[in-house]
């Protein structure tokens, strides 16, 4: 369509140019035809929008009736009695969702199902907006979850009875851009039933159980009663048969919009066991209310063990259900919560969210970074309290979740400090790797002159407690943690400081041990070291490009020899890890430390000038400590020969 227009004629030097505005034109059938065919990714939303359709009229005369109690009695006669019914018919193939709420007069169902868009319930709002906040809990908003009805029918049947009225009519349309009106019959009850055609590979939808559990998944909280037939049951002993009755299918009372105050601990448990399908109590939960510039509730679980297929999970989460008036919206894990934190189960349950049209989609906006940062110091505050108050089910949580806890400290740079206070590590002090302490123990309980947290990373515990880069430390009463889980190594690499003190990996680069101990301590070190300039000469002669370097260690007491990395390179198991991963991993040369006081480097210092039993001594040395370290070798049958020839000789 074009919008050239003549030049209006000048006036005067300045003069306005002419302007003219036009509103957009739709073609009425093809956006009908996108709303029902690309706005759902998944059909069974339909039940959801209907049922929640339903919810609102529910509501909606609940609320008038308040003014109006009138409203109710040509129906049920207590807004108790308001309730939603499914029906099925599977000869026909057809579903109806009934309800007895406010009903839609003739003008209602022309502008509410005739016009895309158009919402009801949005309408109703702006009725009162000038009174102050509307104390009801209605759910639609943009005026197209009814067009997911045809998603599954290819024929939908609304008959509706507005409360305040005798008359009831009838809308049809098939979703081809057209639909009828044409009077109900006289006595039709008031409220609105949606009666769906079943398209034929929809068929699935006619049999009760499969409704059931949609209602169950989505609609389990709505506040009215989701009421089902049960079937007939045959006579007996002549007897007549029993009528069919219905039965509700969904709780209709959602536990975290009760007060705290009325809930007891058995509520509690009960609903997670609900929610989670958990067969065991959870540790812990914490339940809020936040209201203000955006309202939501949560009520937040600890379990006491992890799932079996708990770390398989990381990628797509679940656990913690995102509810926008009760209405089930999407398990909402990766948007509510960082990873680290995905063992909580729970729910979230806000009266405005910014959505995707069709409900399925959370968007990102500063509402959901709140309600995020709201739930990440709700759990944080839990975990903590626990920690405090009872050490002994900290140490429950810490077993099944301590490693999960422990990728905060990589990837949430906010609260670094608070996840590392909820850190518990076993140390040169403990009994077993089951006797873990915290940061905040380890400071408390530290060597008067030490001023760093000393902390050290192996594959396993046995390798972390026997390793040799920890002898000196131990030999001058300094405590060292003792970080033997596979995600320790790549862990450290985010530890800097904590409560003001600097955390030193004891087996990277140089660390002033002898400021630990006394100035006779430094002397004798620095002694042995100028005494062992020519074995060190030796040692860098026969293993050249293997190490950065060779030099005297002040780490060793028994052990002969060990392998010590830059500060900032990666460790020899992240390199190892790495690899094993397919991935490249940037291997610096390790440098050579060594204890001339041990017997081995004594025998290799008498072998001077017997150059390849130096070799076979030197590269036995650089062995040992690879494999202190690492726990494998390149090439061990190299290192067995070696050993053999040293061992026979």
């Amino acid at each position: 369509m074009s919008t050239d227009t003549p030049a209006a004629p000048e006036t005067g030097a300045h003069a306005e140019p002419h302007t003219e505005t036009h509103a957009f034109q739709a073609d009425v059938q093809q956006v009908l035809q996108l709303v029902i065919h690309s706005l759902y990714s998944n059909r069974d939303i339909f039940l959801r929008e209907l049922i929640s359709n339903a919810s609102d009229a529910c509501e909606k005369l609940r609320f008038e009736a308040i003014e109006a109690p009138a409203l109710l009695a040509d129906g049920s006669g207590t807004a108790a009695d308001l309730a939603i019914d499914l029906l099925v018919d599977a000869d026909a193939g057809t579903v109806t969702v009934r309800d007895n709420g406010i009903g839609m007069s003739r003008d209602e169902l022309m502008h509410n199902l005739g016009t895309v868009a158009h919402s009801g319930t949005r309408r109703f709002l702006e009725r009162f907006a000038g009174g102050g906040p509307v104390d009801a809990q209605l759910i639609g908003q943009f005026g197209v979850g009814f067009y997911s009805a045809f998603i599954v029918a290819d024929r939908v049947e609304v008959t509706s009875r507005r409360a305040d009225s005798a008359e009831a009519w009838t809308w049809r349309s098939s979703g081809d851009g057209q639909f009828t009106l044409e009077p109900a019959p006289a006595g039709t009850p008031r409220g609105t039933a949606i009666r769906l055609h079943l398209r034929e590979d929809a068929g699935d939808y006619a049999q009760p159980w499969k409704l059931r559990s949609l209602v169950r998944t989505y609609s389990d909280h709505v506040a009215f009663p989701i009421r089902m037939e049960t079937p007939a049951k045959p006579a007996e002993d002549g007897a007549a048969p029993e009528a069919p009755t219905l039965e509700t299918i969904n709780q209709a009372a959602a536990l975290w919009t009760r007060p705290k105050n009325e809930l007891s601990d058995d509520d509690y448990k009960g609903f997670y066991k609900h929610l989670t399908h958990d067969f065991d109590d959870p540790l812990a939960w914490t339940h809020n209310r936040v209201e203000g510039h955006q309202n939501f509730t949560s009520l937040l679980y600890l379990p006491a063990h992890a799932p079996f297929d708990f770390q398989a999970g990381r990628d797509e989460r679940k656990g913690l259900k995102l509810y926008v008036k009760r209405v089930f919206i999407m398990d909402a894990a990766e948007q509510m919560l960082p990873a680290y934190l995905r063992f909580v189960r729970g729910v979230v349950d806000s009266d405005d969210l910014p959505l995707n049209v069709s409900r399925e989609l959370l968007q990102d906006s500063k509402q959901v970074e709140r309600i995020k940062a709201a739930l990440v110091k709700r759990t944080l505050d839990l975990l903590e309290k626990i920690a405090a108050e009872e050490p002994e089910r900290y140490a429950t949580f810490w077993e099944a979740f301590g490693n999960t806890l422990k990728e905060g400290i990589a990837e949430d740079n906010a609260n670094r400090e608070r996840v590392l206070k909820l850190m518990r590590f076993a140390t040169t002090r403990s009994a077993n790797a089951e006797d873990r302490v915290s940061l905040d123990d380890y400071i408390g309980r530290m060597a008067g002159a030490q001023e760093e947290i000393y902390y050290l990373t192996a594959d396993g515990w046995n390798a972390a407690r026997l390793h040799p880069k920890l002898e000196a430390l131990k030999a001058r009463g300094v405590e060292v943690i003792l970080m033997h889980e596979r995600i320790d190594d790549w862990m450290s690499g985010y530890l800097h400081e904590y409560a003001g003190k600097r955390l030193r990996n004891v087996a990277k680069g140089e660390i002033d041990l002898d400021a630990l101990g006394s100035a006779e301590d430094k002397a004798k070190h620095e002694e042995a070291a100028k005494a062992a300039a020519p074995l060190v000469d030796t040692l860098k002669a026969a293993l050249g490009e293997q190490v950065k370097d060779v030099r005297v260690s002040n780490r060793l007491v028994d052990s002969a020899a060990c392998l010590v990395l830059d500060e900032y390179e990666m460790s020899m198991q992240m390199q190892k890890l790495m690899k094993s991963l397919g991935q490249d991993a940037p291997a610096g040369k390790p440098v050579l430390e060594i204890n001339p006081d041990h017997a081995l480097l004594k025998r290799l210092e008498a072998a001077a000038g017997d150059e390849a039993l130096v070799g076979d001594y030197a590269r036995l040395l650089f062995d040992q400590a690879m494999l202190a370290e690492t726990g494998a070798l390149d090439d061990p049958a190299t290192f067995i020969a070696r050993m053999n020839r040293l061992l026979a000789g």
